[in-house]
């Protein structure tokens, strides 16, 4: 039977390449950056330690390790063989966003998960989520190796036969390809267990437990396995289907559902969309979403004044110091130019090249820079060829002093000559 290849680069050095490489394989280095950086009271914060002041979202926030007895003694053969057959294909409850990626989270038998914080989000951000908080996550294949167990979820995130993919069998019919595939990228996670020099004996319970901080086994509903996941404040508010101003949209689906319709409308610049709840005479509620976040709330109940809500009551305790998600010191810019009133307040400063502090020289010391002795006065020297003729006057006579009366100049002085006008001179053809 034929073996054919889709790719003909992969069929005239794909053996070749695959003895050379089993057969010779070099290490390659390592290379590991770190980024440090340092609050105004000289902390380090970084991404696998952070600090109570860190400013990152409480989902990738380092975890609380955990307090499960490990034995001393190594994991034998039959307990391994029980571990596999009791976590594969076991479901529970992300409680932390679980990237995709090839490395996966590392997370360390009743220790801390590595990276977290920073790191954690940029992973994330990079590769994809492959579960956020509160979703349903699979088990679907354990390896158990010698100082860790690596857990693939909802498939892993790498793709399966790589290889066989360019590779099709068949006879004079035709081929087919052996690795039936419809070419979708994976979309699952890697989580490993880490133990140190070797896996003590363990239970299904205990390796459950210690996965406890990243995944919940325990028989939940979805609205619980989600509102496990925030703080207690937010988790009540939904449970008692309340709507708070800063609320995600995942958040106000979990607490009051579908909306009965959806209006878009704009506000000066800003687009959003107003999600409408309930029908007169009960109260109707108006919760009104820009991006993925609730910006006005308002209550309207017959024969009351609507309650409006505008402030953000939920970003704060999504942060792990407090702060809200966006800084004070941000404004909005509206388009066009800056209007202001003439009358109560003064024209804006006009742009300047000048840096913040810097003082220019007044207008005194730039004349007095330019300031210097005055030279002579240069005139042009005239061509000889094209100067015209210069008339010949008599020299001057010495002109007497006024201290001699007799020697006075007279009063009425000569008329000077005329002076003739330049010859022409003829133009060449």
């Amino acid at each position: 039977m034929p073996l054919t290849f889709r790719n003909p680069a992969l069929h005239r050095g794909v053996f070749a390449l695959a003895v050379f490489s089993a057969a010779f394989v070099l290490p390659a280095p390592a290379v590991h950056s770190q980024a440090i950086t340092i609050d105004k009271n000289g902390r380090i914060k970084d991404g696998t330690n952070p600090t109570p002041e860190s400013t990152v979202d409480r989902r990738f926030a380092q975890i609380t390790p955990t307090h499960v007895a490990l034995g001393n003694t190594a994991l034998d053969p039959k307990t391994r063989l029980e571990l596999i057959r009791i976590l594969e294909a076991e479901q529970g409850f992300a409680m932390r966003p679980l990237p995709r990626g090839h490395k996966g989270l590392i997370l360390v038998a009743n220790g801390k998960v590595e990276p977290a914080g920073e790191a954690w989000l940029s992973m994330a951000t990079e590769s994809g989520l492959s579960a956020k908080p509160g979703d349903r996550v699979v088990l679907t294949d354990v390896k158990i190796e010698k100082d860790k167990i690596v857990f693939l979820l909802n498939g892993g995130p790498d793709a399966k036969h790589r290889f066989l993919r360019h590779v099709e069998i068949g006879g004079g019919m035709g081929t087919s390809p052996v690795v039936q595939d419809n070419g979708e990228e994976p979309v699952g996670a890697r989580l490993t267990l880490a133990f140190g020099k070797t896996i003590p004996e363990l239970t299904g319970s205990d390796v459950k437990a210690l996965l406890s901080p990243l995944i919940s086994f325990d028989v939940k509903t979805p609205v619980q396995a989600f509102t496990d996941t925030l703080p207690v404040v937010l988790k009540d508010a939904i449970l008692n289907h309340h709507v708070m101003v800063g609320m995600s949209t995942e958040m106000v689906l979990y607490a009051i559902g579908q909306p009965q319709s959806k209006t878009r409308e704009t506000e000066g610049q800003m687009p959003f969309e107003e999600w409408i709840y309930g029908t007169p005479p009960k109260p109707v509620e108006f919760v009104r979403i820009n991006g993925n976040r609730v910006v006005r709330l308002e209550i309207a109940k017959v024969g009351e004044q609507p309650q409006i809500f505008e402030k953000d009551e939920v970003s704060s305790l999504m942060r792990t110091d407090g702060s809200p998600t966006m800084p004070s010191s941000t404004r909005t810019v509206s388009l066009g130019d800056a209007t202001y009133n003439p009358d109560t307040q003064a024209a804006p400063a006009p742009p300047s090249l000048k840096k913040p502090g810097e003082k220019l020289p007044d207008q005194a010391d730039n004349a007095k820079a330019r300031e210097g002795e005055m030279g002579p006065v240069q005139f042009p020297k005239p061509n000889p060829d094209n100067a015209p003729p210069v008339a010949h006057h008599p020299a001057p006579t010495t002109q007497p002093t006024p201290s001699d009366p007799q020697q006075q100049a007279p009063s009425n002085p000569p008329a000077q000559q005329p002076v003739p006008p330049p010859a022409s001179t003829p133009q060449p053809n």
